[in-house]
């Protein structure tokens, strides 16, 4: 299934034989302080800056309806974000994963975003658009 939105993931996550978690961290754009004019200005267009992770929360897929909702969720809980990423924990043939599986899961993908490394996850703006970060 090609993924384009995050209704998409949803969607392909209920479809799966073993039961599933949700993973989304939401990430601001900042500008670091040592940043160059050109840096900048780009960051003033929205272009450019530094993933910056603000919150985290984990999801069955049947607690989500579609994207709309958890936007309004993350709008009302927490500081402004620009992009969620999301990923997918495996459970066995019957059981999600568990509490203490899934919270480390959310460690280290906060982790990894923070260090760049996002190659785990899918990147949505804002819109709930998958987009690819360069």
């Amino acid at each position: 299934m090609n993924i384009s939105t995050l209704d998409d993931l949803l969607q392909a996550a209920r479809a799966q034989p073993t039961p599933q978690r949700l993973l989304f961290v939401f990430a601001a754009a900042e500008l670091p302080d040592d940043a160059t004019p050109e840096e900048r200005e780009r960051f003033e267009r929205g272009e450019g800056g530094a993933l910056v992770p603000q919150m985290c929360v984990d999801k069955a897929p049947d607690e989500l309806a579609n994207f709309a909702q958890l936007k309004k969720e993350a709008e009302g809980m927490g500081p402004e974000w620009h992009m969620v990423f999301a990923a997918a924990l495996s459970g066995t043939s019957d059981k999600p994963p568990g509490a203490q599986e899934t919270g480390e899961a959310l460690t280290a993908m906060v982790e990894a975003i923070r260090q760049g490394f996002l190659h785990n996850c899918i990147p949505f703006d804002a819109q709930g658009h998958a987009v690819e970060l360069h």
